[in-house]
């Protein structure tokens, strides 16, 4: 299907069933694509990058980072699904954190622009090659005996009642809100996006959507194209 017209049927992409909307979840999302011949310069958000290494470091420390509200927030949710945020960082702190002692991880276009993203507002962005996967989409909890193949790591079969994001095959895109799979990931040769900005409570939703709408227009400055609307879910408004 053409991204042109999935973005005419945006609101209708991804669901959030009612055992995730107990949790307090909620995303906002759209998509990007890519018609030319390359999307894997990695030196384009230079002056992004630059800019972050030099602001970051004047509005948090590594010290009081973790009692940031949005920070907090992401890790009052972890508690509640049961990881420890002291081990297992959400993942907004744990890019803040790498800035705040002088690097910031260059992978490709994409992921550079979600990161840059991630920085700038502290919300957890997923973003998944759409090449790869068969919507529509669904947040919901695992059943158990799910199988998922975290980034870096070996196959996991999850247990029950975990967070998760599938495709309409059942394929675990992403265990909510910190963890991608390999089946879907972005690569260089990636040329269709989804872009999940992640939502948990007392992080505002407006910051949610600026998060989402902030990589697709980091991503139409290296010359992709977007839907110029994002949708917010479970509540399926877009704008």
């Amino acid at each position: 299907m053409k991204p042109e017209k999935v973005c005419n049927e945006l609101s209708s992409l991804i669901g959030v069933d009612d055992a995730a909307k107990m949790l307090g979840i909620f995303i906002a999302f759209t998509l990007a694509w890519f018609k030319g011949s390359s999307s894997s310069e990695k030196h384009v958000f230079e002056t992004e990058v630059r800019r972050l290494l030099e602001t970051v470091p004047k509005a948090h420390s590594l010290k009081d980072l973790k009692n940031e509200p949005v920070i907090r927030a992401y890790r009052d949710f972890y508690w509640r699904i049961g990881i420890d945020p002291t081990k297992t960082r959400p993942a907004s702190e744990a890019l803040v954190r790498r800035v705040l002692k002088g690097s910031f991880p260059r992978i490709n276009v994409v992921v550079d622009a979600g990161n840059i993203a991630s920085v700038e507002t502290l919300v957890s962005i997923g973003l998944y090659d759409l090449g790869r996967a068969v919507p529509p989409f669904k947040i919901t909890l695992s059943m158990g005996g799910e199988v998922f193949r975290p980034i870096g790591g070996k196959p996991e079969t999850l247990p029950p009642s975990i967070p998760i994001f599938i495709d309409s095959r059942g394929t675990v895109m992403h265990v909510y809100p910190h963890r991608d799979s390999t089946d879907t990931m972005i690569r260089d040769d990636t040329r269709e996006v989804l872009i999940v900005a992640a939502g948990v409570p007392n992080v505002p939703v407006d910051l949610v959507r600026k998060a989402a709408v902030r990589v697709a227009e980091l991503l139409a400055k290296a010359g992709w194209s977007w839907c110029g609307s994002t949708c917010v879910a479970p509540s399926s408004f877009c704008t």
